[in-house]
């Protein structure tokens, strides 16, 4: 780890969905009162560039399943992939940070990848959990099961924990949100970037110490919030899984699809003055 910040590694959010006229009530457990404007929810996928090497974190969904849970696709995440340039044989890591279904998605269309999962997100997705039909609505049972076939063609790579995908790229088991879910830390030009996934949805989930809905351990999830701002180090580098705040303030990066730089500083801070 001591050479990690020789590297700066490059992140992209690549916006492949959007969901509109969510209220507070479907985006924090407990929410303001005086709140009631309705308010969008992105879905991406995020790409890290480096030296030599293109990895992917998290697959998105696809057709079939924006059909079956009545969302709508702005784009397929690996076309847009493709169209950013980056086509889905080169990849060759791919770290899934938990197995809901706008996560992990796409696994077979990836050939020449592994897949770096937390090995209590498997165990979740697999065990006793599943038999209840609210902690089971996330999940999608082809894509758990695909994964399951991953592992038994041994291109899953389990971590327990903390973990090194590559020298600067680190991730961090948070929970909460499901069990196994990881946030991921990358080297940057501007210091740690942490990918939170869905330990928070929103920034202000985050800011507020205020859950989003769909969760399995509320503890795990306070807790999360602290490991991702220890491991950021600064707020500003902290980006939450479905936010389309993230849009507004980081640098579009393509004219073609919706990727926006987040190696880049945003345009407005979240430290207070």
């Amino acid at each position: 780890m001591g050479n990690a910040h020789e590297i700066a590694y490059e992140i992209y959010a690549l916006r492949y969905a959007t969901m509109s006229g969510r209220t507070p009530q479907m985006n924090h457990l407990q929410p303001d009162p005086h709140e009631s404007t309705a308010q969008d929810l992105d879905y991406f996928v995020w790409l890290i560039r480096g030296p030599g090497r293109d990895i992917l974190v998290d697959t998105g969904f696809n057709a079939e399943e924006a059909r079956l849970r009545n969302r709508k696709l702005t784009c397929d995440p690996v076309e847009a992939l493709a169209a950013f340039g980056v086509a889905p044989a080169q990849i060759r890591e791919v770290v899934v940070t938990h197995l809901h279904y706008d996560h992990a998605g796409n696994l077979d269309r990836f050939p020449n990848a592994r897949f770096h999962l937390q090995e209590r997100e498997m165990a979740y997705a697999t065990g006793r959990c599943m038999c209840n039909g609210l902690l089971r609505h996330p999940f999608s049972v082809e894509h758990v099961t695909a994964m399951v076939r991953h592992v038994y063609r041994e291109r899953v790579v389990f971590h327990c924990g903390d973990g090194e995908i590559a020298t600067g790229i680190t991730v961090h088991r948070v929970g909460g949100h499901s069990d196994g879910l990881q946030a991921v830390r990358v080297e940057t030009a501007r210091g740690p970037v942490v990918l939170a996934s869905d330990a928070a949805h929103y920034f202000a989930n985050l800011h507020r110490r205020s859950p989003y809905p769909i969760i399995y351990n509320l503890g795990d999830m306070a807790h999360g919030w602290e490991i991702v701002e220890r491991l950021a180090g600064h707020p500003d580098r902290i980006i939450p899984g479905h936010d389309p705040i993230v849009a507004e303030i980081y640098p579009r990066a393509s004219e073609t699809v919706d990727v926006f730089a987040l190696h880049q500083a945003p345009s407005r801070s979240f430290v207070k003055e």
